[in-house]
């Protein structure tokens, strides 16, 4: 079958031709119709410091997608050929503590799907344990199914605390950024506050249901937007950019007593004012993966309840045009990416 591998420890991914996955007695055989690039997928092409630590190559990248059973393995009992599906990435041991206490997103022993310890869905078919797999109701197309994942991420971060009548400030405006303004304004937030550096991604925050865009690279603040929307400190911040001045500037703009949920990967060097911490009684929780499986519950949901995430959809390339699809990642002027078959 053809895949995109991560063949060699450099910059870059590689398109080849390589043997079809094992179907292991509870696996699930896909065939892929359609997959997205994500953040993580960018560290590995850019092969950066984080990649260095965390990956091994050669294997196949790719963990957001969407496809249909085409086999399934003796000792699969629920799903059947012919079945549209997605999967959650994080391939669990069902036996440590975390995992016996409903926190299987921080198992101690999981592995990931094309990222780490399992080849991934950038590939015409890729294999996937039965108790990873997600079946999808009609209702749901396939666009937003093949970016599920992330849709998980923001929701577990923006769902992270109660968000009716609250005043919610998000710094970054990425993809996850951008879906999680949705899911605030879905879910009965007052005023969505989403500040980022790039115009294009904050116009889609607010196609997604932002109150007001603040454009640093403009000279804009959280401040001005504060004035004008009538607010004296913001109730729930989730840090979705991992940089340091965003994560300060949304600490000096939360009300006392308030929460953060921090998604973003801040570098190990940022340095913040504990005492701002402290004495405002801020509570920073932070976030990794999906909730298994409460949060695949509430996307669901909230798809079915008319959340539309088609503004975040920006560009589709065939997988023969995978190139022009990480060209235009690495330029940053675009949502999300999709890959199709």
């Amino acid at each position: 079958m053809k895949a995109l591998v991560k063949r060699y420890p450099r910059r870059g991914i590689w398109f080849e031709e390589v043997p079809m996955p094992e179907v292991g007695v509870n696996d699930v055989l896909i065939k892929v119709t359609k997959a997205a690039i994500c953040g993580t997928d960018m560290h590995m092409y850019k092969w950066d410091e984080w990649s260095q630590k965390h990956c091994t190559p050669p294997y196949i990248q790719g963990h957001e997608f969407v496809g249909r059973v085409v086999e399934v393995g003796a000792g699969v009992r629920n799903i059947s050929v012919g079945e549209r599906v997605t999967a959650e990435g994080h391939i669990v041991c069902g036996h440590c503590r975390n995992c016996r206490r409903g926190m299987a997103h921080v198992c101690e022993n999981s592995l990931s799907v094309g990222i780490f310890g399992k080849d991934g869905a950038f590939a015409e078919y890729v294999s996937i344990p039965e108790s990873n797999i997600v079946k999808l109701r009609d209702e749901i197309p396939d666009d937003f199914a093949a970016i599920m994942d992330p849709f998980g991420n923001a929701t577990h971060t923006a769902l992270a605390f109660p968000l009716l009548g609250e005043d919610v400030l998000i710094t970054g405006a990425g993809l996850i950024g951008t879906m999680a303004a949705g899911i605030c304004r879905f879910a009965g937030a007052k005023n969505i506050v989403v500040t980022d550096l790039n115009p294009l991604r904050l116009d889609i925050a607010k196609k997604m249901g932002a109150t007001r865009c603040v454009d640093g690279s403009k000279g804009e603040t959280v401040q001005q937007a504060m004035d004008e929307l009538g607010i004296h400190g913001f109730d729930v911040g989730l840090e979705m950019s991992g940089a340091p001045a965003a994560f300060n500037d949304m600490i000096a703009h939360m009300y006392k007593g308030s929460n953060i949920a921090q998604l973003g990967i801040l570098p190990s060097n940022t340095q913040v004012n504990w005492s701002d911490i402290i004495f405002n009684a801020l509570t920073i929780k932070g976030i990794t993966g999906r909730r298994m499986w409460e949060t695949w519950y509430q996307m669901e949901q909230m798809l079915l309840g008319g959340l539309d995430l088609s503004p975040v959809i920006t560009h589709r390339f065939k997988f023969d045009d995978f190139q022009k699809g990480f060209d235009v990642m690495v330029s940053g002027q675009c949502g999300k990416v999709l890959l199709e078959w």
